[in-house]
């Protein structure tokens, strides 16, 4: 299939370094402000990429709960693929792309685990079905059939029929902290606005500059 006509002229507004503020996750702020006003689907929908043991990357699309002075906070189950790779390698990309306001933010960081009581608190605040969801779940194992999904979940349900549902311990979340972040804003002729924000190692001190498209 032969898509080489499949083309869309970005036809916004540029973006400024003197524009944006200087710290990258106050304006991460204000775009995902931006993008919720918008009415987007599942805004903080983003595409996490990891590195296996066999050295290759592996991406796949989370759900972002959390992001503050800190960095970005997701959960999933620590034994998946995504999980048991983040423990044995941190560097992780996150990539946000909100296509109707033409735009894109690529974060590098590094993971590291949350602690048991912020995962413990966000797992309470999780709808029972989704609770009961992550125990029932052996998340990127191979499965026989539909049916043994469905066999587990009964199991689980009829465990904890009466009660709240504890976190399982194989199930929290990652922080990643931020090193980078590139905020992107599509223009004409594929002349588009990039502006990346770097941390110093030694000061913490954030640098900015455009780049080309």
């Amino acid at each position: 299939m032969d898509l080489g006509s499949l083309r869309q002229s970005y036809e916004t507004a540029g973006i400024r370094i003197e524009d944006l503020d200087p710290d990258p996750l106050i304006q991460f702020e204000v775009w995902f402000r931006q993008v919720m006003d918008a009415d987007y689907w599942e805004p903080n929908a983003m595409s996490v990429s990891t590195i296996g043991a066999d050295g290759r990357p592996r991406s796949r699309n989370v759900l972002l709960k959390v992001f503050d002075d800190r960095g970005f906070v997701f959960y999933t189950n620590y034994r998946s693929h995504k999980g048991q790779e983040l423990d044995a390698n941190p560097g992780v990309a996150l990539l946000f792309s909100w296509h109707e306001l033409r735009r894109q933010v690529r974060i590098v960081g590094a993971a590291e685990r949350t602690s048991a009581a912020e995962s413990d608190a966000y797992f309470a605040s999780r709808p029972r079905g989704s609770q009961i969801g992550a125990w029932t779940s052996p998340q990127s194992q191979p499965l026989a059939s539909r049916e043994e999904l469905e066999a587990r979940e009964a199991e689980v349900q009829a465990q904890f029929a009466t009660g709240d549902v504890p976190r399982p311990s194989h199930w929290g979340g990652f922080l990643i902290r931020p090193q980078s972040l590139e905020f992107w804003q599509g223009r004409p002729n594929r002349l588009h606005d990039r502006i990346r924000y770097t941390r110093a190692d030694q000061t913490g001190a954030w640098g900015r500059e455009r780049l080309a498209p």
